[in-house]
């Protein structure tokens, strides 16, 4: 089915994102929202994220997992017929620690598109989005648009 737009819903879309990527049911992640090249994702705060049990801070590696996640869906979200992407940069300024026992939320958009390459912008934050833990950029590939180039590249990779 499709929206108005002619897109597949974006209700189907997140349920194939959430089953192709198991460490999303793993890490608790729930899509809040995914449209049009924007995608919202929340991480509930849980003790066996916490990178230094001292502090209950989560540990940096859950929060690059959250970001680069959201950036995919806002990624898969902007093209006109979903495919897979693969993240080809992430970079990443942790701004301030994430305060324990309270929830994160990453936010991406896709600021461009071509035939090959998806721009995101994302950020991470608690309870007000102008409070940020982080912040990215990010480019991923469009993986369909190698066609058959994709097969040679695999093809010729020593074994």
């Amino acid at each position: 089915m499709s929206d108005s737009s002619g897109k597949p819903e974006t209700e189907s879309t997140r349920r194939v994102f959430a089953g192709l990527i198991p460490h999303m049911d793993v890490l608790g992640m729930d899509t809040v929202s995914a449209a049009d090249g924007v995608a919202t994702i929340r991480l509930p705060w849980r003790a066996d994220l916490v990178g230094n049990p001292e502090t209950g801070v989560l540990h940096g590696g859950v929060v690059t997992t959250l970001i680069d996640t959201v950036s995919g869906l806002a990624a898969i979200t902007a093209l006109e017929t979903p495919e897979p992407v693969a993240t080809l940069d992430l970079r990443i300024d942790y701004l301030r620690p994430a305060t324990p026992r309270v929830d994160l939320f990453a936010c991406a958009e896709c600021y461009r598109l071509t035939s090959r390459i998806a721009f995101i912008r994302a950020t991470a934050y608690q309870s007000d989005p102008d409070d940020l833990v982080a912040s990215s950029v990010s480019t991923f590939m469009l993986t369909k648009s190698l066609g058959p180039q994709a097969t040679v590249v695999a093809a010729d990779r020593p074994r």
